[in-house]
């Protein structure tokens, strides 16, 4: 059974940190793309970071670039995201995924071919 649960989440003040943790299990990472989602109440779920499983690069969406950082932890098969200078409009639902696609195009970050979603975390950022 391949899964993956998303940890870390919680409320934090603007500006504050947090890091998100999800550990994967039935599948290896390092032969894995890998992905965060977010989807805020009422809101479509959207891709804010990647590591693309052809290079390894690490992508973000322009909504979270230079404030989050993506990371993984082949040993422990965990992925991260450290999330600093946090701002209300991050407010949402966090999920990892094991993603196919994760590449920047004219249009943004685009992540998807997803085919194992973790459990969500709930990260709420207040004012």
């Amino acid at each position: 059974l391949r899964s993956a649960a998303g940890v870390g989440g919680g409320l934090v003040q603007a500006g504050g940190s947090l890091r998100l943790s999800c550990a994967a299990s039935g599948f290896t990472l390092d032969d894995s793309g890998i992905g965060w989602f977010r989807q805020a109440p009422g809101e479509e779920r959207e891709g804010v970071s990647c590591i693309s499983k052809n290079d390894g690069r690490a992508l973000y969406s322009d909504s979270v670039k230079d404030r989050f950082t993506i990371s993984r932890d082949n040993a422990k098969n965990t992925v991260y995201l450290q999330m600093n200078r946090m701002k209300p409009e991050d407010t949402a639902v966090y999920y990892c995924a094991r993603t196919l696609i994760c590449v920047d195009s004219d249009f943004g970050l685009f992540v998807g071919g997803v085919d194992v979603w973790g459990k969500g975390t709930l990260v709420t950022v207040s004012s």
